[in-house]
């Protein structure tokens, strides 16, 4: 099978020691503590999740070229990392300077970002108590704003591996509306965007790409010279949109766990409900799972009080997973080649119960279904 459609799986950058996680969990802390403690929270419910190689430290680069081949081996063109950077700096940034930008491999593979600014909460794990505190709030001012975006053209954009579409860098936003929030609403945010953009094309690196997920593509309370999100989408020169997850779309109302074929399903529909709502191009999402039941508190009774108290997917076996990448292919085969990406979540969103990294169960099951999805470069 040819490679006609690039595939690109978000990476969740928690599992090697930070010092903001030493501050508030205790040294050597990172979320695998989470993965390891995991517990059965019903009959039949498969935790804990054990990787096949180990608790890896991915800030090391030998730990991450594994990774690099087995996601090259297995169909992947590019890594999009969930990039943190707060109003006083980066976060968990260790796990693509120092491991994947330091593999001696990193040519198989490109990298791109996807800017997860919301705010980050105590979660780590979660208590059954309501609201959660907030560690770090996701708005940012336009002087953080132009310190985290030298930051990017300066350290990824110039990467000779940097990810691109039509040759321009791809940077996605997870969410507008908090963004917007911080620098001060529509007009200001579009003229720091456009200044993003002016700085990336005056290091020489090419016009960028901006995506927006669609999870955050929100207007705010007080926000009235726009009528709908659509429309905030050109107002801010957005250049595509995609998601992150399917239960960002679909609701999980089957508890403790949801049918995988269902959503999968609905997904399917989301993405020419997508694709006919937005004029931007839509790069759809393939989802391997879902259980966010080891980020929650193992000793509390289990139940449904909301994320990541909820519902979890059923039935996501590889020959499941496999069956959603084929969807995804066909759809985007259906639509022009300058579109014809798919994301997938996720590399290692092990806590939430969505990763392609082989485990104990399936080993290379999901990779292996990837593969036979979409093909492999130069297959």
């Amino acid at each position: 099978m040819g490679r006609e459609v690039e595939v690109a799986a978000y990476y969740f950058p928690n599992y090697h020691v930070d010092a903001r996680n030493v501050k508030w969990h205790g040294p050597g802390w990172t979320e695998w503590d989470l993965v390891k403690r995991a517990e059965p929270r019903f009959a039949g419910h498969a935790q804990p999740r054990v990787p096949l190689w180990g608790y890896e430290d991915e800030s090391d680069p030998a730990a991450m070229g594994r990774k690099i081949d087995a996601a090259a081996d297995h169909g992947l063109d590019a890594f999009i990392f969930d990039w943190y950077w707060y109003e006083d700096g980066p976060y968990l940034q260790r796990g693509l300077e120092n491991g994947f930008l330091r593999a001696s491999n990193g040519a198989r593979l490109k990298f791109a970002l996807m800017w997860a600014n919301h705010d980050w909460v105590d979660i780590h794990p979660a208590t059954r108590s309501r609201p959660f505190k907030q560690l770090l709030p996701g708005r940012i001012s336009l002087k953080g704003f132009e310190a985290a975006t030298e930051h990017v053209i300066r350290s990824y954009f110039s990467c000779e591996n940097y990810w691109r579409i039509g040759g321009r860098p791809y940077f996605s936003i997870y969410e507008l509306m908090t963004l917007m929030d911080g620098l001060g609403g529509l007009d200001e945010t579009r003229r720091a965007l456009d200044g993003f953009r002016e700085r990336t094309t005056k290091a020489g690196l090419g016009e960028l790409h901006l995506n927006a997920v669609v999870w955050g593509v929100k207007i705010l309370p007080n926000e009235r010279s726009i009528q709908n999100p659509v429309e905030l989408l050109g107002r801010l020169g957005i250049d595509s949109v995609t998601s992150y997850v399917w239960i960002h779309h679909q609701p999980l109302k089957q508890f403790p766990q949801t049918p995988y074929a269902e959503i999968a399903a609905a997904s399917a529909q989301d993405w020419t409900r997508f694709r006919e709502q937005y004029p931007l191009p839509y790069y759809p999402n393939v989802t391997m799972g879902w259980d966010a039941s080891p980020r929650t508190v193992q000793s509390d009774a289990f139940e449904n009080l909301g994320y990541p108290w909820m519902a979890m997917l059923k039935g996501n076996t590889p020959a499941a997973f496999g069956e959603a990448c084929r969807a995804a292919r066909a759809f985007v085969m259906n639509g022009p080649a300058e579109r014809r990406i798919v994301t997938i979540n996720a590399w290692n969103e092990w806590t939430e119960g969505s990763y392609l990294e082989p485990d104990t169960e399936y080993g290379f099951g999901y990779l292996e279904a990837l593969r036979e999805a979409f093909g492999v470069k130069g297959a």
